[in-house]
This record gives C-alpha cells, structure tokens and sequence, in this order.
C-alpha cells in the first residue's frame, strides 16, 4: 500500500497537495492509521469507504484500502494521458495558427496578399463593374446593399457566407447578355430536316418566329406547348430548335413535381437556400435568351406542399416573365427574351389558365411511309452505330423492315421501333463476338427469320373481324398513345314469355351489382316481372367511363326511335334483352365520340344487317339524331389508314380540320362528312339489303376523294406543300 502510496504520489490528480502535506506530519509505522489516511484523501465512492470504515479486520482493511488506491491509480494515469493529448493537440494547432498569422502579415507587409474580406469585396466590385448599366436599376441597388452590408459582417460569421452565396447570385447571371439568332431561313430549316421528318407543323412555327424576329429587329421568347403520343419526338425537337436558332439548350422536367421552390426558388431564411430552376439556367448556359424546354407538364403534381402550375404561371405568361421575381433573388429577372417549350401527352390534365399561356402544337405520330422513311434515315443508323456493329455486316432487307412496322410496331412513335431494331442489332453482334474476326459474316434479316430476332409479332395485319357480323360496328377512338380503332358489338334477344323476362331482368340486375355496369331503364321492382312494354334492358361492358355510359344510353334510344320510323313491326329493340360491348376491357374508355357507332351496331344488330366492310365511323349523337363535332380527327385518321381503312364518316363541322391535313396522310381515303345520322345510316347499310330511309333531315353528304398517288409527292425533304385534292361529289 505504501509503494503504491508513492506511485500515486508522482501523478497529477486533484489532492495531491494535502496528500504530500499530510505525510509529511504522520507516522506509517501504524498500518490501520496508514489505512485511514488513504482511503480517507480518496475520492472513492462513499459505500466504499463506508466500508473500509465497518471492516473490524485489519488485513480485510487494508486490502479493501489497496483495492480503492489502485483505482485512484488507474484513474489518475487515465486523467493524465487524455490531458496530456490534449495539450498537444491544441499546442500543434496553436502553433499553425501563430505561423499562418505571420505568415499573412509576411505577404501583407510584402504586398503579396490583402485581406480576404476586402479581396471578396474587391471581385464583386469588379464583376459588377464589368456589367455596366445592363443591370437593372433595383438590382444594382440591391447589390450596393449587400456589399455594404459584407464589409460589416465578420468572415467567421454564418451571416457573411449567406451574404456572399447571394452575390455570387446575382454576380453570376448574364445580365444583359444574349446570344445571335440565326437569320438565315434556309440554314434553319435545313438543321431541322436533318434531325427530324416530317412534323411540318412544328417547323414552319420556328420559321415563322424567326421571321418576325428578323424583320421586327428584335427577339422575343414565345411559349410553345408540342402535345402528343410518347415516341414522337416532342422532347429532341428541342434540342433542334435550339440548334436552328443558334441558341442555348436547356431542359427540366416537371413531372410528378410538387416542390414550388423547384421552379421560384428557396427564400433565403431557410438553410441551404438556393434559386429555382428557371435562375439555374440562366447561370449555367450563361445568355439571357436560352431555349429552356419544360419537359412532361401534363404531369405536375399538386399537394399540400404547393401547386407548380400555378408558379409556372408568371414564368410562362409573357405580359408578365419581363418582370420575373425569384424568391431567393428577390429582383426583377427579364424572362420575355427566353423561348419556352413544353411538352406533354394530354392537354386535360394541364390547368386551364396555364394551358391559355401556352401556343399548342399538336403531333398526331406517323403513318407508315413517314416510319419507313424515318426508320432508313435515323433509326437504322444510328442504331448500327450505337451498338457497334459494322455496317457491312448487317442488312435489313426491306421486306423485313416493313414487316417489322406492320406487325411490331404499330403505335404513333417510333420509341417501339427504335427498340426492336436495337434488339435485332444487339444479336448480330453477339453472333459476330461469337466466332474470330476472320470468320465473321453478314447477317442478314429477312421476313423468314424476323422472328427469330424479335419474336413473335404482338399485332396480327389481320383485323379483329375481317366480314363484320350483325350488330359489330367499327369506330375510331382518341387516346393518348394516339388514335386506334375501336370495335362495338351489340348482342340480343327477345325472352319467350313475361316469367322468363322477369328472370332474366333479375339476372341483369343481379350481373349490373356485381360489375357496376349500367342498365338502361332500370326497374322500379325486381320482384314483379315487367311488361313486354316496358322497353328493353341493356347492360354495358368493355371499363367504359361516365361520358360513354351516357353515349350509350342516348345511341339505344335514338335507335328505338329511328328504328320505329324505319320497320314499324320490328318491335325487336322495345323487348330486347341487350349486351352492349367493346373489347379489350382492361383498357379504360370514355368520350364523346362513339355515339354514331353505337346507334350503328344496334341497328345493325336489330335489322340483322352488316355494316359496310372497311369503314369506320366518328361522331356524337343526340336525341334528335344530328352528329355533332369531335376531336383528335388526325390521330383518328391515322388510325385508320394503320387499319387499312378506306372510308370514313365523320362529322360536317370537322371538314375542315380533315382538309389541314397533308394529303400523304390521307391518301387513298375517302371520307364521307354528314350532318345527320340518316346519312350515317344511309353510308352504312347501302347495299345490303337493309330498308332505307324516305330523306335526309340533315344537310347533303359532303365527300372528299384522296387519290392514292397523293402519297408518293415528296414532301417533307424538298420542302414542297400539297393542295388538297378534293372532290365535291354530293351524295343524295
């Protein structure tokens, strides 16, 4: 105990003072005293030395004294390390700290260097000095502002970084600084012929703007909104834009954006604030008249974390973006130079008021010439290239290739394309690292081994119904993946006797609760059977939304009526059980344009009639039979000329909008326009033996004759434009 006493001693701990003046005036000879002593200079916990003091036995005492000593020990050496690293580590920093202080006044005495504040100070000066009066006056203000308040910030503070991130802000944007337009047209349009076919639309719109800029003198920014299918190209012709015009390109996407900061930015209150996107492009492509392209509007969340559309509002509102505010800058940023493009699948989920900012530009997809010419052009080589495969190697015959259009890809764009040639150049290449260099062959893709690159062909050329039976009618139907044809069947029968009517009414009935389909009337009582004069009943399938459940209910009771009109003993609608369906039921349907189709399909079904073969038809019925205008009349038309259909029947007010289009689009069609439905009916079922109606109560059919030969002009490299050919025939 002694000897660790002495050890204890040569350490630093708190009451080595009394414990070397204590021992000085006490005897050791006694080993219980010595004991008390020790433990008594302890800063053991008081149990234990409660301990020490109840112990009777002088050796228990005195090894419960050693035990609390050498814990003291273990302690102090402990102490004593931990203080002895922290010395070091504060006398080495200390020591850098000294030397780098000299070594500034050194560079400072030596006019190497001047205080970092004052040279911070000294290049915003400087940078803004170099803008000259291009700032706008409240922004030099502000900036003056902020400068002053730098010089009374210490550098160490958290305000002096806030401060100076917000300079280098406003330091860092091309205040007044724009890039050249591109005033020659033929350059301009030629850059756009060689990125992108066809879209005809979209470039004479970037000729136009470029146009008035030149002889205007000045550029001003437009908002154009390119609306179509995905795989259409609505996002690369962006960059084309941009390329025509000598412009800088940048691109952000909105879609599934809820953050308003993202587009107005951060205020500067909170931590880590930062402008929004807008303000980023403007820095990063450093000119005040970029082309900024707002990819996927359509899709713009909103929460309770905010609505973007609202923010893009006064971004993309022109009497309104010279005067643009961000919330972390907070002055006035001139946005009317910047030509905005958005894109998007749909227009009715983009907001009303921001939709009216915007100039639509509609693309419908391509037919199959324009994907056979864009596929030779674009697609084959830059696929090859891509996927390193030299072009002597591989050879897609041209039979394969309009194949593989026909059968594969059948959807508006070329995204399906662009991926099954991907496909077929990924095996070549495969087969050609398979075997050495020496050995290696051209492959070459025929219609005899398509499939063995790509697979079986996921559309048949063959349509759903090759000789329409009774009560099938083909419509044509918008989506957003472009337009297609749609199908309608109606299927009835008339039940014996009034019990079997009352069960098959509860049966409908029982079948209408289970899959939420429609029935047209519904009963009063399932429990009493129902008169043969109480109408037909009718369920609906085939996911139809609200829009086309009415549609359906106005085409049965206008068919009950004309119907009537027609064959006055065919009491077949009045008594009817009827199934009225469109296929393919997982995909969703709703519109307003299957009224004409539906009232066709049940008459046909109850005249036992077929409708016309290869034609399909468009429109909304009323009550009183007239067709009224509808919508997506290019997708639709192409949708058919994809079917192979060559007569249509559409609405009278849309003549016009049929006549716009290019007559390579509709070449070899011919198109019926009607203002009643007994003209739609008359078109349908001429021929075929059904009755006919006595006249027309709508104005004369107006029908317009496409020759086929109209496809062959070439009109999209040349630059050329094709008058309609259209013919006046008046169908009586």
């Amino acid at each position: 105990m002694v000897a660790t006493m002495k050890e204890l001693l040569k350490m630093q701990f708190v009451n080595k003072d009394q414990f070397e003046q204590v021992i000085k005036y006490y005897s050791l000879d006694d080993p219980l005293k010595l004991a008390d002593l020790a433990a008594g200079m302890s800063s053991a916990p008081r149990q234990d030395l409660q301990d020490v003091l109840m112990c009777e036995d002088a050796t228990e005492r005195l090894r419960k004294v050693l035990l609390i000593l050498k814990k003291d020990l273990e302690s102090t050496r402990l102490q004593s390390q931990f203080r002895t690293q922290i010395e070091d580590k504060f006398a080495k920093e200390n020591k850098k700290f000294i030397l780098m202080q000299q070594l500034r006044y050194i560079k400072r005495e030596l006019n190497l260097e001047r205080d970092d504040k004052q040279s911070i100070i000294a290049a915003f000066k400087e940078c803004i000095k170099g803008f000259g009066d291009k700032i706008p006056e409240e922004a030099a203000k502000v900036m003056d502002q902020e400068l002053s308040k730098l010089g009374t910030l210490e550098p160490q503070s958290a305000e002096f970084n806030v401060c100076r991130t917000y300079l280098e802000w406003l330091t860092a944007l091309p205040w007044g600084k724009f890039s050249e337009d591109n005033t020659d047209i033929e350059k301009a349009e030629k850059i756009l012929n060689e990125d992108h076919y066809s879209l005809e639309d979209v470039k004479e719109r970037i000729l136009e703007h470029m146009a008035v800029s030149f002889l205007k003198g000045s550029v001003h920014g437009k908002i154009m909104c390119l609306v179509g299918p995905p795989g259409v190209g609505k996002t690369s012709i962006g960059k084309s834009i941009a390329r025509a015009l000598d412009r800088q390109f940048f691109r952000f996407s909105v879609g599934g954006l809820h953050d308003v900061s993202e587009i107005r930015g951060h205020r500067r209150t909170y931590v880590g604030a930062m402008p929004g996107k807008i303000i980023q492009a403007l820095k990063i492509k450093q000119v005040s008249n970029p082309v900024i392209l707002v990819d996927e509007v359509d899709k713009l969340g909103r929460d309770f974390r905010g609505d973007p559309s609202s923010a893009l509002l006064e971004v993309l509102d022109p009497e309104q973006n010279s005067a643009f505010r961000d919330l972390y800058l907070d002055v006035p940023i001139d946005l009317s130079k910047v030509l905005f493009i958005c894109t998007a699948n749909v227009t009715d989920t983009i907001p009303g008021p921001l939709l009216d900012r915007m100039e639509v530009i509609r693309l419908a997809g391509y037919v199959y010439e324009e994907k056979l010419a864009i596929a030779n052009q674009y697609l084959i080589p830059q696929t090859i290239a891509t996927n390193g495969v030299p072009e002597d190697l591989l050879e897609l015959q041209p039979e394969a290739l309009a194949e593989l259009i026909r059968d594969y890809a059948r959807e508006a764009g070329v995204r399906e394309l662009r991926k099954l040639l991907e496909k077929i150049t990924r095996k070549v290449a495969l087969s050609l690292v398979r075997v050495e260099q020496e050995a290696r062959e051209r492959s070459t893709i025929s219609t005899e081994n398509l499939r063995k690159f790509v697979g079986q062909p996921p559309h048949s050329s063959e349509r759903l119904f090759q000789e329409a039976p009774s009560g099938v009618a083909m419509g044509l139907a918008w989506t957003a993946l472009g337009g297609q044809t749609l199908f309608v069947e109606a299927r009835g029968r008339v039940p014996a006797s009034s019990e079997s009517m009352a069960d098959a009414t509860l049966s409908l009935d029982a079948t209408a609760s289970a899959d939420g389909t429609s029935d047209v009337p519904s009963s009063s009582s399932k429990s009493s059977p129902r008169p043969r004069n109480a109408g037909p009943r009718m369920k609906v399938t085939g996911k139809l939304g609200k829009v086309m459940g009415e549609s359906s209910e106005i085409a049965l009771t206008y068919a009950r009526i004309f119907l009537r009109e027609l064959e006055p003993k065919n009491e077949f609608l009045d008594h009817a059980h009827i199934h009225l369906n469109m296929p393919e039921g997982a995909t969703p349907k709703d519109g307003p344009s299957a009224g004409v189709t539906m009232t066709s399909a049940l008459l046909s079904m109850a005249l036992d009639r077929p409708v016309k073969r290869d034609m399909a038809m468009t429109g909304e019925v009323t009550l009183t039979g007239k067709v009224l205008r509808v919508g997506g009349i290019k997708e639709k038309t192409l949708a058919a000329r994809r079917e192979n259909v060559d007569k249509l029947v559409l609405p009278m007010s849309n003549q016009a909008d049929y006549l716009e289009l290019k007559p390579y689009l509709r070449a070899g069609l011919t198109a019926h326009f009607v203002d009643h439905y007994d003209d739609v009916y008359r078109l349908a079922f001429e021929d075929t033996g059904a009755p006919m109606p006595s006249g027309s109560r709508g104005s004369d059919v107006v029908t317009v004759v496409t020759p086929l030969e109209e496809g062959q002009l070439p009109i999209f490299m040349t630059g050329a434009s094709g008058e309609s050919a259209t013919t006046g025939a008046q169908v009586q």
